[in-house]
């Protein structure tokens, strides 16, 4: 069950071939459109999702919005950023306008 207000509500289910029997019991991924209102940050060592999501927006648990406006970086559970040192990511703004999401 996805929770009212989730970023995920609007995301359809898979379905089969004939358009009802489910392929299986997930949901295709969200429509993520271009970010507005972006900072350009320079990966260091030692640098996570969460810790920049924590500096950013004062809440650890935002760094998905950091890696929907990052697509390049593909593994985002780890929250780890090693393999981008150096290299330069983006910071959307904390929240889109007409709410958070």
């Amino acid at each position: 069950m996805i929770a009212k207000g989730s970023r995920y509500e609007g995301a359809k289910k898979f379905a089969g071939e004939n358009g009802k029997e489910p392929m299986f019991g997930g949901i295709r991924p969200r429509n993520i459109g271009p970010v507005a209102g972006v900072l350009e940050y320079t990966v260091n060592e030692g640098d996570r999702l969460d810790l920049l999501s924590l500096h950013f927006y004062n809440n650890s648990r935002r760094w998905w919005r950091i890696l929907d406006a990052n697509p390049q970086i593909i593994f985002g559970a780890d929250l780890m950023l090693s393999d981008y040192i150096g290299e330069t990511i983006l910071i959307p703004r904390s929240t889109e306008s007409g709410g958070e999401r």
